[in-house]
Protein backbone atom coordinates (compact mmCIF):
# COMPACT_ATOMS: atom_id res chain seq x y z
CA UNK A 1 0.00 0.00 0.00
CA UNK A 2 1.29 3.47 -1.04
CA UNK A 3 1.31 5.57 2.29
CA UNK A 4 2.15 9.54 1.06
CA UNK A 5 3.31 11.15 -1.82
CA UNK A 6 4.61 13.65 0.62
CA UNK A 7 8.06 13.93 1.17
CA UNK A 8 9.11 16.03 4.47
CA UNK A 9 13.15 16.72 3.31
CA UNK A 10 15.72 15.22 5.54
CA UNK A 11 13.13 12.91 7.29
CA UNK A 12 13.13 8.98 6.53
CA UNK A 13 8.77 8.18 5.90
CA UNK A 14 7.59 4.57 4.82
CA UNK A 15 6.13 5.64 1.90
CA UNK A 16 4.92 1.95 0.84
CA UNK A 17 4.58 -1.23 2.52
CA UNK A 18 3.25 -4.86 1.31
CA UNK A 19 3.79 -8.49 2.11
CA UNK A 20 7.27 -8.73 0.35
CA UNK A 21 8.54 -4.79 0.94
CA UNK A 22 8.72 -1.76 2.64
CA UNK A 23 9.99 1.18 0.79
CA UNK A 24 11.67 4.06 3.39
CA UNK A 25 11.92 7.37 0.92
CA UNK A 26 13.34 5.54 -2.25
CA UNK A 27 15.52 2.60 -0.13
CA UNK A 28 13.70 -0.82 -0.72
CA UNK A 29 13.78 -3.45 1.94
CA UNK A 30 12.66 -6.88 1.79
CA UNK A 31 13.41 -7.83 5.66
CA UNK A 32 12.84 -6.14 8.98
CA UNK A 33 14.31 -2.93 9.88
CA UNK A 34 14.36 -0.36 12.97
CA UNK A 35 14.39 3.22 11.67
CA UNK A 36 13.86 7.07 12.90
CA UNK A 37 13.07 9.88 11.10
CA UNK A 38 17.22 10.35 10.49
CA UNK A 39 18.69 6.92 10.58
CA UNK A 40 18.13 3.67 9.07
CA UNK A 41 19.20 -0.01 10.26
CA UNK A 42 18.64 -1.97 7.06
CA UNK A 43 20.49 -5.20 8.27
CA UNK A 44 18.38 -5.89 11.79
CA UNK A 45 18.93 -9.58 12.66
CA UNK A 46 15.40 -11.04 13.82
CA UNK A 47 12.65 -11.17 10.68
CA UNK A 48 10.09 -12.16 12.78
CA UNK A 49 8.83 -11.02 16.65
CA UNK A 50 9.39 -14.19 17.65
CA UNK A 51 13.14 -13.91 17.37
CA UNK A 52 13.41 -10.60 18.64
CA UNK A 53 15.55 -10.67 21.62
CA UNK A 54 15.98 -8.09 24.57
CA UNK A 55 20.02 -7.60 23.06
CA UNK A 56 18.68 -7.26 19.50
CA UNK A 57 16.50 -4.24 21.04
CA UNK A 58 20.02 -2.42 22.67
CA UNK A 59 20.06 -1.29 17.80
CA UNK A 60 16.50 0.57 19.16
CA UNK A 61 17.58 1.94 22.62
CA UNK A 62 20.83 3.34 20.73
CA UNK A 63 18.68 5.74 18.63
CA UNK A 64 17.26 7.13 21.89
CA UNK A 65 13.90 7.38 21.10
CA UNK A 66 10.83 8.57 23.57
CA UNK A 67 8.39 5.76 21.50
CA UNK A 68 8.85 2.70 20.02
CA UNK A 69 6.39 1.54 17.65
CA UNK A 70 6.39 -2.25 16.92
CA UNK A 71 5.30 -3.68 13.17
CA UNK A 72 4.79 -7.12 14.20
CA UNK A 73 4.16 -8.16 10.25
CA UNK A 74 0.68 -8.91 8.78
CA UNK A 75 -1.44 -9.74 12.11
CA UNK A 76 -0.71 -8.12 15.67
CA UNK A 77 1.18 -9.83 17.44
CA UNK A 78 2.87 -9.27 20.73
CA UNK A 79 6.41 -9.65 22.45
CA UNK A 80 7.68 -11.83 25.01
CA UNK A 81 6.83 -9.61 28.16
CA UNK A 82 10.02 -9.83 29.38
CA UNK A 83 10.66 -7.83 25.84
CA UNK A 84 7.97 -5.10 26.88
CA UNK A 85 9.44 -4.65 29.85
CA UNK A 86 12.91 -3.93 28.56
CA UNK A 87 11.00 -1.41 27.09
CA UNK A 88 9.22 0.29 29.20
CA UNK A 89 12.18 0.13 32.63
CA UNK A 90 13.73 2.27 29.97
CA UNK A 91 11.13 4.94 30.39
CA UNK A 92 10.25 4.41 26.32
CA UNK A 93 6.54 4.46 25.60
CA UNK A 94 6.16 1.36 23.45
CA UNK A 95 2.59 0.51 20.70
CA UNK A 96 2.63 -3.20 18.92
CA UNK A 97 0.14 -2.90 16.11
CA UNK A 98 0.47 -4.71 13.08
CA UNK A 99 2.73 -3.57 9.94
CA UNK A 100 0.52 -1.87 8.14
CA UNK A 101 -0.98 0.51 11.23
CA UNK A 102 2.60 0.62 12.55
CA UNK A 103 3.61 2.72 9.17
CA UNK A 104 1.29 5.12 9.57
CA UNK A 105 1.72 5.41 13.41
CA UNK A 106 5.25 6.07 12.51
CA UNK A 107 5.06 8.52 9.94
CA UNK A 108 2.50 10.38 12.10
CA UNK A 109 4.71 10.36 14.64
CA UNK A 110 7.80 11.88 12.67
CA UNK A 111 5.99 14.24 10.70
CA UNK A 112 4.76 15.71 14.59
CA UNK A 113 8.42 15.92 15.03
CA UNK A 114 8.43 13.35 17.98
CA UNK A 115 11.04 11.12 18.71
CA UNK A 116 9.74 7.60 17.30
CA UNK A 117 11.58 4.46 16.23
CA UNK A 118 9.70 2.06 14.68
CA UNK A 119 10.70 -2.12 14.46
CA UNK A 120 9.00 -3.10 10.93
CA UNK A 121 8.89 -6.82 10.87
CA UNK A 122 7.13 -8.26 6.99
CA UNK A 123 7.01 -11.94 8.06
CA UNK A 124 4.26 -13.18 10.64
CA UNK A 125 5.70 -15.31 13.88
CA UNK A 126 3.77 -17.87 12.79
Amino acid sequence: MKLTDDRIPGLNLVTAYSAAEIRIGETVLRSSCVVTAQQLIADFRPQTLAELSIADLDAAFDLQPEILVIGSGPRQRFPEPSLMGAVLSRGIGCEVMDLGAACRTYNVLVSEDRRAAAILFLADSG
